[in-house]
Formats: structure tokens, sequence, C-alpha cells
């Protein structure tokens, strides 16, 4: 029903319960850890009729796929297209297998996101994503576009000689790329003397790192963006559990739901369903997924739901920009954050060139924070501060303008922090390391 999110609210509810309805038979026919799981607390999958029963049924969550990851699978290993691995934000990487019938499912998702996002058929979009080392979304991103009939260039992350090198030759109107990464391609283009502003893009579609604050304004990252090269901005957020993406569309106002592929709940630290509006954890049950789908599955990301109807004609919930991961909580000199908070004032300090925020613990159980920076080339000689002391005495101000609190500050080399950042085998960049486990 490809015009479901156009639909009317209780439409939309009796369209997911029907759903519902076949997820929940699929997985007590198929799936040898949720036939457990529904024996060992007696549940009665026919009791289970509408969206509101799902609360009935306990929660799947990051340790079980770590430690049964082998009973999550509902088809014979044969019928198994693609092995896939999340990235192990909240640990050890788990392993996913997709059919061919949830590849076809992933093309769709991620044409009716691009679609969304105002990315058109006859559009070229250059990928700065990876699409090897068990990367789900680089592979989601290229099915998806062959699915809408844009073209599609495969780059790959980093290297911003090859990314304008690319984007000279073939120039695509679209790039897709974690935000952050658009600075250093802005950098590049400044220090070699390329046009970037009246290049061929046009429209960034972002992944990975907020973009807007909670009332959807660009934050500091979105605003150092928009200052430098005035293109069109599309957030999208996504994981590979809920193999299923919420992506803005032209007015900015959340990532739509699409509930023909995803039923999503948010929860309190009790795990009770907070109110419309209100912050919790968000809670998710694929629909349509053959090889291994999840039932109200944890996803450790702190979120809310907008219910108002969207401008331009969706009806369907939209999920705010991601607050923070529920294990990221900071209880920081009797401040509580999360670590996007950092990352604001981090992002939008001009002799910054890369940073890693450490998190240890002291012998008092109280959170330490450690930000380690690495200043750009020619910081000194471009701002009246003439000492390392004179650095860290102004980002410690600029924190606590932002955030009421300072965390510890050391300057580091940006070469060994970029090493730090990009490790060998990771496909995200590691901006946050925890030492409290």
């Amino acid at each position: 029903m490809n015009n479901i999110e156009f639909q009317e609210i209780e439409k939309i509810k009796i369209f997911q319960e029907k759903k519902l309805k076949t997820a929940l038979a699929y997985l007590k026919n198929n799936s040898p850890f949720y036939q457990k799981l529904f024996r060992e607390n007696n549940i009665d999958i026919q009791q289970i009729k509408t969206l509101e029963d799902l609360q009935k049924i306990p929660f799947t969550e990051k340790n079980d796929l770590q430690v049964f990851n082998d009973d999550f699978l509902c088809v014979p290993r044969e019928k198994v297209i693609d092995f896939i691995t999340t990235s192990g934000t909240l640990g050890d990487p788990v392993t996913f297998a997709m059919t061919d019938k949830d590849l076809d499912r992933l093309a769709y998702n991620e044409k009716i996101s691009f679609t969304c996002a105002g990315v058109q058929s006859s559009d070229i979009v250059q990928l700065m994503t990876t699409i090897d080392k068990r990367f789900m979304a680089g592979l989601a991103y290229f099915l998806g576009l062959r699915s809408l009939g844009a073209g599609v260039i495969r780059v790959g992350n980093g290297i911003p000689e090859l990314q304008w090198d690319t984007i000279q030759r073939i120039k695509p109107n679209t790039i897709m790329c974690v935000p952050s990464f658009i600075l250093h391609i802005v950098k590049y283009a400044e220090e070699h003397g390329i046009d970037y502003r009246n290049s061929s893009v046009k429209k960034v579609v972002c992944i990975g790192e907020n973009l807007r604050e909670q009332d959807f304004s660009l934050n500091l990252l979105g605003q150092r963006i928009k200052e430098k090269w005035d293109i069109e901005l599309y957030s999208t957020y996504a994981s590979t559990e809920m193999a299923t993406t919420f992506a803005e569309c032209e007015y900015g106002c959340g990532g739509h739901h699409h509930p023909e592929l995803i039923i999503c709940e948010v929860v309190d630290n009790e795990g009770i369903v907070v109110k419309n509006g209100e912050v919790g954890e968000l809670v998710i049950t694929t629909l349509g997924v053959e090889g291994m789908p999840l039932l109200r599955f944890k996803t450790g990301d702190l979120v809310s739901f907008h219910t108002e109807k969207c401008k331009c004609g969706r009806s369907s919930m939209r999920v705010s920009p991601v607050v923070g991961r529920a294990n990221h909580l900071l209880k920081y000199k009797g401040t509580t954050l999360y670590p996007p908070a950092i990352y604001d004032v981090l992002d939008n300090t001009p002799y910054i060139e890369n940073y890693v925020v450490e998190v240890s613990r002291d012998d008092n159980g109280n959170d330490n924070v450690l930000v380690k920076i690495g200043l750009r080339v020619g910081a000194g000689r471009a701002l009246p501060l003439q000492t390392e002391s004179d650095l860290i005495k102004d980002l410690k101000d600029r924190f606590r303008a932002k955030i009421r609190v300072a965390p510890e500050i050391e300057i580091c080399n940006a070469d060994d922090l970029k090493k730090l950042i990009f490790p060998d085998l990771s496909r995200k960049p590691i901006k946050f390391i925890d030492k409290r486990k």
C-alpha cells in the first residue's frame, strides 16, 4: 500500500494491526527464539490484536541478538543471500542474514525514503558511504536508488580528492554522506581552489549524525554547513536492526515513518510507553522481514514522536532527532547530558580539526569527561589565542555557555586523533569512547 503514509491515523493503525497479526504468526511458525519466548511467557499471539497489546510481550535486547544469534534466523541457511553485521556501537557486532525477499524490502524502503527526501529518477547521487565491510546502509542506498531509477556513483567514504574528481567528472546533483564529512570536502575545495558553491551538487542526504535540534532548527553542525555551502540538507535515521529508514521531507520536521515496514513505540526507563511527544527509548517491531525479523526490539536510541500531520501531506508519525543513546547518559558535575550536546559545541568551534570524547568513572562512581581535540593548521595565528592555555580556556567558556559545565580538555596531534576516529575495521567515525564498563 504505497500511499499508507498519507492515510488518516486511524486507518494507519488498523493497517499496522493487520500487519502485526501476520508478523506474529510468522514468528510463531519460524523463529526458534520467539517460539521459546512465547512459550516461557505464556503468550497466546491470538490475544495480541492491537498495537497496545504489544506491551504484553517482553522486549528483545541487543544482548539477546549477541547470545542467541542463530535462534533468530527464520529460514534455512541456504536461503540467505547476504550476511551483514551491525557496527558494534553497543558492544560486539551482531550478524544479520538477509534473504532475496529482504533485499527487495530494503530496496523498497530506500526508494520511498529517497523519494521523501526529494530525490527523483532524473537525479545522479554520489554515495560517500562504504558498500563493503558487511555494511547494510551502503548496499541499501544502491538498491534503493537503482529501484528509483536514479543514477548512482559508488565512490565510498573519505578521500576528498577522489570525491571532487568524481563531482567534476560526472556532475552529480546529490551526495549522500555523514554531515561532518561535508566540512572536510569543503575545506579541501577551499585549499585547492575548487569553486564548490557553483558545483553541480545542490543537495545532501545525511546519515549518522544529527543536523537538527529537537525543535527542528539546524543545530550548530547544520548551521556551520549552511554558512559554508548553501545546499539543501536532509537528515535520515536508520539502523541495521530496523532495516528501515526515517527520512525527512522538504519541511525538515522529523523522519517520516513507513507504516508498512515497521511498528514503533517509545518507552521510559521502566519499559512503559510514554505519552505522545515525550522522550524515551525507541522500540521497534519489523514488518515483512523474512530472514531475521524482530519483535519489540529496544534500539537504545532516545527519541520522541510527532503525530500532527506534516505539511507534505503525510499523516504517519515522525521521529525526532536522536537525543542520545540510553547507555551513553552522562552525569557530570551535577548536570545530566548526552554526548551530542558536547559534539554541538565542538563542531561549532573554528579552531578544532577533530575530536574524541572519552568517558571514564572515578572511584566514587562519578563520570569523568575528557575531550581530546586536534587543532586546525594555523589555528593559533587565525585567532587571538596565543597559547594552549588560551585555547583551553576559550573552549571551556564555550562549553559553559552551551551546556553549563566544562569537561577536561587535552590537545592532541590531529593526525593521531584521526587514526583513533577512523580505525581500519570501523565503518563509522568513532567520536565517543566509553571506558565506564
